[in-house]
């Protein structure tokens, strides 16, 4: 009864046309997401997405331009449900040291993989594209990445105690994101079955963070003390 009544009130006359347009779109990036994660682009189709999302075959070119703009779209919106430039920023803003800063960041990021989203489309799709990036990647990486990069690359400089250009921390930027990457790529029942005593649901995120987050620090340290020497 509730669907029916708020189903007339969007149709009534001036009332939610443009709501009910966001809808459609909504349910078209939905469907999307679904589709690439399972297939890709390259194997994905305008008519599958359009029957997953119950809507007419025109909708793609209507809300998106085409495929492409939707796959964009699709795209950023895993992105921004993920770990934008914004949040990191937030995350950061009130701590007062480095070490604190990263263990902001990998919180952020390892509650996302332990959350909800990890079992989403959203990550399957940034999977894909950090395999084999495309040019939807193209605006990310100059308005999210590169910006986000830049943050992390100040927080290990200054765990090292090595200015930003040098080798070391690039190497270091690297160190620290790998596990990360693993998490977001691999195969999450294969890891399971490599590793059953891990723990990747959303109440053992905070122990996979301050273990991160202490084997991070520990490296960096070490691999400073050593750079220092060899100069």
């Amino acid at each position: 009864m509730a669907e029916r009544i708020f189903e007339e009130s969007a149709t009534a006359p001036g009332a939610s046309a443009k709501k009910m347009d966001q809808r459609s779109r909504q349910r078209l990036l939905e469907a999307a997401g679904q589709v690439f994660a399972e297939k890709g682009f390259d194997r994905a189709t305008g008519k599958e997405i359009c029957e997953r999302a119950g809507t007419n075959t025109a909708a793609v070119n209507y809300y998106f331009g085409g495929i492409e703009g939707l796959y964009k779209a699709v795209v950023w919106e895993a992105h921004s449900r993920f770990l934008t430039f914004e949040a990191a920023s937030a995350a950061i803003a009130g701590q007062k040291d480095a070490k604190g800063r990263l263990e902001a960041i990998l919180r952020l990021i390892v509650r996302a993989l332990t959350g909800p989203v990890s079992s989403s489309w959203e990550l399957r799709v940034l999977g894909r594209e950090v395999v084999a990036p495309s040019a939807a990647l193209d605006e990310l990486r100059e308005k999210e990445f590169l910006p986000k990069t830049r943050i992390l690359k100040a927080i290990v400089s200054e765990l090292m105690g090595l200015p930003e250009d040098h080798p070391a921390v690039s190497r270091g930027c690297i160190s620290v994101m790998a596990p990360c990457f693993m998490l977001l790529l691999f195969d999450r029942k294969t890891v399971a079955r490599a590793f059953p005593s891990l723990g990747l649901a959303p109440p053992d995120a905070e122990a996979l963070v301050q273990h991160l987050v202490q084997y991070a620090v520990a490296g960096l340290t070490a691999v400073a003390a050593e750079s220092r020497k060899q100069e």
